[in-house]
């Protein structure tokens, strides 16, 4: 049975992963901030449950008098947050206590450091495959600060014992473990409550940006499955993705043909003029992940329906 400490374990990735992970029959320690959540099902699958603000290296170093075989570091302030805020108050979260948490653990045998990255680190993306391999191209903080953790962690992998993962997330969905998930910004979760409260698809562009979309819960499969490998690799990055990618236009399309199947409702999708800009149809590459032996679960209608699910049940 293996001892799991996942930072930001109140978050929107954070509380489906100690979920999922505790359901496998790891001992999960949640280490919240600012609050613990109210679910008290939740907690119960919990064995420790913890509030602490990791910029405080005493708490870090209190946490780390337990011994634990993972650590999964998902904190970071989101992209609004880091594009705009102080650049000292961004890498005191966003950076700082990457290095910190990999000084404190990496003394106490800690095994396996997962951090959760972004696709971002890239920049714009063209028409092209992207890899692993690929050069990160950050064009703003939250990119750049994600990419400096990632060297941080690549430094313990290659000088330490412990065995360092970077994850490089593409765009995921799915309706929240806890109510207080600020989840409702992420395009597909936005457009299903959209249609499902409005009953229409108003779109801000013209629908030709492109993304790569990717369940929740294919997510934490696709955790499960670099942990259980735990080879360490030279190169230690991994792209969580579908390995697809759509338009916004395209999703529309879908919820919206989802939405008439199950309610029996038609709705318009208003568009932005089209601006002739040329669609780049990247495709976000996972056959790393996938020769791991890992297959998503969760295609887009799914999805889709799941959270229309989630909605009936708190329309209120």
């Amino acid at each position: 049975m293996r001892r799991i400490l996942v930072t930001g374990a109140n978050g929107y990735i954070g509380a489906r992963l100690s979920l999922y992970l505790a359901q496998q029959g790891n001992k999960v320690t949640a280490l919240c901030y600012p609050t613990i959540p109210h679910d008290e099902s939740w907690i119960s699958l919990m064995s420790n449950v913890v509030i602490g603000d990791i910029r405080d290296i005493d708490f870090i170093k209190k946490m780390a008098e337990d011994q634990y075989d993972i650590l999964i570091h998902l904190v970071s302030l989101d992209h609004h947050q880091s594009n705009q805020g102080e650049l000292s108050f961004v890498s005191s979260v966003n950076v700082i206590p990457t290095w910190n948490l990999l000084d404190v653990f990496s003394k106490k045998d800690l095994k396996q450091f997962l951090y959760f990255s972004t696709i971002h680190v890239y920049g714009a993306l063209q028409n092209e495959i992207v890899t692993e391999e690929t050069q990160p191209n950050p064009t703003n903080p939250y990119a750049l600060t994600h990419l400096l953790s990632e060297q941080i962690c690549n430094f313990y992998h290659k000088n330490k014992d412990v065995n360092c993962s970077i994850i490089r997330l593409s765009n995921s969905y799915g309706a929240p473990i806890f109510m207080e998930n600020n989840c409702w910004w992420l395009v597909i979760n936005d457009l299903c409550r959209m249609v499902y409260l409005q009953k229409e698809i108003v779109l801000q562009s013209d629908g030709t940006p492109t993304r790569d979309f990717i369940h929740g819960w294919d997510v934490c499969k696709a955790v499960e499955t670099i942990l259980n490998d735990n080879t360490k690799k030279e190169n230690n990055i991994y792209h969580i993705s579908s390995g697809k990618t759509y338009t916004i236009e395209e999703l529309a399309k879908k919820i919206r043909d989802v939405y008439a199947n199950r309610y029996h409702v038609d709705v318009p999708i208003k568009i932005a003029p089209k601006t002739g800009k040329k669609i780049n149809a990247y495709t976000i590459d996972n056959t790393k992940l996938v020769s791991l032996n890992y297959n998503a679960e969760w295609d887009l209608e799914r999805g889709i329906h799941d959270l229309f699910e989630y909605l009936e049940k708190n329309e209120s």
